[in-house]
């Protein structure tokens, strides 16, 4: 009787190590599922062409005017999210560099 009940405590003792390793595994997103692959976003030199002309537009100093996101919207363009010493603006560029267009947000 002694060793049914000695392998029964060694079958649930198994059973829950199983359990508690199978509840740690998690299923991470592959690298094409993770969202920062799926979003291109604006080169630098863009970014900090919009901060410029953000600055110059807001009469902002240009070291106050910080690009917050950017994101492409078609083939050709961008959005810029910018904080121009705390007032939010957003500039669309195309991937020459020319300003489209500079705006409050």
């Amino acid at each position: 009787m002694r060793g049914r009940n000695q392998k029964a405590s060694m079958v649930v003792a198994a059973l829950a190590a199983t359990l508690g390793v199978s509840a740690c595994q998690s299923n991470a997103p592959t690298e094409d599922q993770m969202s920062r692959t799926t979003l291109e976003t604006a080169p630098a030199e863009l970014q900090l062409m919009c901060a410029n002309a953000a600055a110059a537009q807001s009469g902002t100093e240009s070291s106050k005017v910080l690009p917050v996101s950017s994101r492409k919207v078609d083939s050709n363009n961008y959005v810029v999210d910018l904080n121009a010493n705390g007032k939010p603006m957003s500039c669309n560029v195309d991937a020459t560099g020319t300003t489209v267009s500079v705006n409050p947000a």
